[in-house]
């Protein structure tokens, strides 16, 4: 596909090359856009998790936080209880929810004023995705700014309201952001959206220079980005289920709108066979089934497998079945658009390594830690009144890696093998069909 070529003269000689509108107000509609889909996608989920009720107007700085972290921004916790008490907290995970979602509008916005395009210049691509993100980097700052809030942690009735009231302790516990790493994983985050939506969109124009690679790297992406999209798809149908089967509705739409892809994506993992550890001590409550608490919970370091799965709960088996439907399928995704005559090996080598950077991604972004407490006079058992608290869940990275190579393989070759037997897939016609006046069948991605 050619670019469109306009006609402004007045005896209709072409004028040049149409060239697509991607100015300064374009890239403020795109980041405006992504901004207001993550912090309302946000704002619902953690309204639905009872968030809504914070004191001192605290809602909008926790949705700003929120979405800080979405994009890999740094947030830390800290406190403060006086000379003879302490507090300690941590937080690190991603609510992936809000992250997919700021992904797809972003990466839409910006390959909008790109449809209709074959092949765009490098310099042109580089213009457009920089107006971008200096217009990205102004909204995070304004984002980071306003997120911090400090609130007073309640030390309950008994003895240990009578100490504070003795020893004057009054802790605090807060959060705020560190703007310079805020900004510059933000940064990262969107040249990964943006990036990726290059190599995923089918109308997608790219330089000349990259186009050899076109067919071997965007068939796999797609194939990869179908298949997350998937999984969460699945996830959403299981959490309706739930939500009218067992009830609780309203927690059942925080985990929708705040870490549905952390669930989808792990059980996908642990269908593989993949291992996590985990544990959960203190009053803190997962999102999540409630298989998963009751084995993270109850041990120092627990393993989250099929196997421990299974033993509270036989239905996990499904897990694999499902996950094989899934990578055959995107398996075939991807091979469908390949020419005649490629290789079932190299269909196999492709899904391969496409399904391993794709694991990696989830170990890498499906990580949780998270711990806080609070000691008075140096004892922290204060009694079990919920206040401190672990959480952690982080996998067995080069297992999981194993794995899904051995899965890319096999499932790369069942999908080579089905799109070579299926008419109408697993080819493409030749250059010389072409010329002969056959049309050239793009690729269906």
């Amino acid at each position: 596909m050619s670019p469109r070529i306009p006609s402004d003269r007045a005896d209709g000689v072409p004028a040049g090359p149409a060239v697509a509108r991607h100015g300064w107000t374009q890239a403020a509609g795109t980041v405006l856009a992504g901004v207001v889909a993550m912090g309302v996608t946000a704002a619902l989920g953690l309204g639905a998790a009872g968030a809504a009720d914070l004191p001192d107007g605290a809602f909008p700085r926790v949705v700003a936080a929120t979405v800080v972290t979405a994009v890999g921004g740094a947030v830390e916790l800290s406190g403060d209880a006086g000379g003879l008490a302490g507090t300690h907290a941590g937080l690190a995970v991603l609510p992936l929810s809000v992250t997919l979602v700021g992904v797809l509008v972003l990466a839409a916005g910006f390959l909008r004023p790109l449809r209709h395009r074959a092949v765009a210049g490098a310099a042109e691509l580089a213009g457009w995705a920089g107006r971008v993100a200096v217009l990205w980097l102004l909204a995070l700052l304004g984002l980071a700014l306003g997120a911090r809030q400090t609130f007073a942690v309640s030390l309950g009735d008994g003895t240990l309201s009578d100490l504070g009231d003795l020893f004057g302790i009054s802790p605090t516990l807060g959060f705020t952001t560190d703007v310079p790493l805020t900004l510059g994983f933000g940064l990262l985050w969107l040249a990964g959206v943006l990036a990726l939506a290059l190599l995923v969109s089918r109308g997608a124009p790219l330089p000349a220079r990259l186009l050899r690679f076109q067919e071997s790297v965007r068939p796999a992406a797609y194939a990869m980005v179908v298949l997350l999209l998937a999984c969460v798809a699945l996830g959403v149908l299981v959490a309706l289920w739930s939500a009218v089967t067992r009830g609780r509705a309203a927690e059942t739409l925080a985990v929708v709108l705040l870490g549905l892809p952390n669930l989808a994506w792990l059980a996908f993992t642990v269908g593989l066979g993949a291992t996590w550890e985990g544990r959960v001590d203190g009053p803190f409550g997962l999102p999540m089934p409630p298989v998963l608490d009751e084995v993270l919970r109850g041990s120092d370091t627990a393993t989250l497998n099929l196997r421990t799965l299974a033993e509270h709960d036989g239905r996990v088996g499904w897990l694999v079945a499902v996950d094989a439907v899934l990578l055959v399928a995107a398996a075939f995704v991807m091979a469908a658009p390949s020419p005649a005559g490629t290789p079932l090996w190299r269909h196999a080598v492709r899904m391969a390594v496409a399904l391993v950077l794709t694991v990696l991604t989830i170990c890498l972004v499906g990580r949780v830690s998270a711990h806080y407490g609070l000691s008075v006079l140096g004892i922290t058992d204060l009694g079990g009144l919920g206040l401190s608290g672990t959480l952690f869940l982080r996998p067995e990275t080069w297992t999981a890696l194993g794995l899904a190579a051995l899965w890319g393989v096999a499932t790369g070759f069942l999908g080579g093998l089905a799109a070579r037997r299926t008419t109408g897939h697993g080819r493409m016609d030749t250059p010389s069909a072409g010329r002969r006046g056959g049309a050239v069948r793009g690729p269906p991605y």
